[in-house]
Parts: structure tokens; sequence; C-alpha cells
């Protein structure tokens, strides 16, 4: 008896766990259409003389899933550290660094070390993007 109570426990806790960690994050749900290039670690394509340090002072690591984005973006809740789904790719991506100033509606996917990767991925128009925003109270 006390067996099957402790494996009933065992489910109710365990299923409790995995629907809090697979679901959605908490706030108002927001999507939009943007360009989605890629990016690496290559110096070219980073802070020259500090590999891998992005815009808001994070240093990236090869297997990150971290987004660089457009500096219009970041008024709609793309901020540092908001967590984005981008489509075609799994998990959810974390905003690290900023762009350029004279791009619009893009995000940049941070591929690592993994030139072939980024080539691969290329320029990709209308990938649709979708993260949380706080609700307002």
């Amino acid at each position: 008896m006390i067996y099957k109570i402790m494996l009933l426990i065992s489910v109710v806790v365990t299923s409790f766990f995995l629907s809090a960690c697979s679901g959605e994050p908490d706030g108002v749900k927001k999507t939009l259409s943007v360009t989605a290039t890629a990016y690496t670690m290559r110096e070219e394509e980073t802070k020259k003389g500090n590999i891998g340090l992005a815009a808001w002072g994070d240093q990236l690591e090869p297997g990150m899933k971290s987004i660089a984005v457009s500096r219009d973006l970041i008024p709609m809740g793309l901020g540092h550290e908001a967590k984005v789904k981008i489509e075609g790719l799994n998990g959810y991506y974390v905003v690290r660094d900023k762009m350029n100033k004279r791009w619009k509606k893009k995000i940049d996917v941070f591929m690592g070390t993994d030139v072939e990767a980024a080539r691969e991925w290329g320029k990709k128009k209308d990938i649709q993007i979708t993260w949380w925003v706080p609700e307002e109270e």
C-alpha cells in the first residue's frame, strides 16, 4: 500500500514539474515577422579585440542559444535577456546582443564557432518570432 502511495506521489510531482518546465513563459504573448540572419564568434562579426563580447556585456560561448536584435525591437519587449522562440529552431533563445542602429526588424542568431551553419542559415525573410512581455498591472 505504501509503495502505491509513494508511486502516486511521484507521478503527481513529476507531472507538475514537467508541466511547469515545458509551458510558455508568463506574460503577454507577442509575435512579429522579422528578417533573421546568423553570426559567429569570429572577430570580424563581434567586438574587435574582445571576441564574443556582446553589446550588453555578456560573454558569448559556443553552444549558447543567443540572439542579437535590431534596436527598434528593444522597446517592444525584446531587451536584454528576453526569451524568444524562433520559427524553424528548437527551444528558446535569449537576447544577449544588439545590432547596429541601421538595422530594422531584424535578429541575428548566434552560431558559436560554426561558420558553415551560419552560412547555411543565411538570410531568411519573414521568420516569425514569439516572446512574452510582463502583464501591466
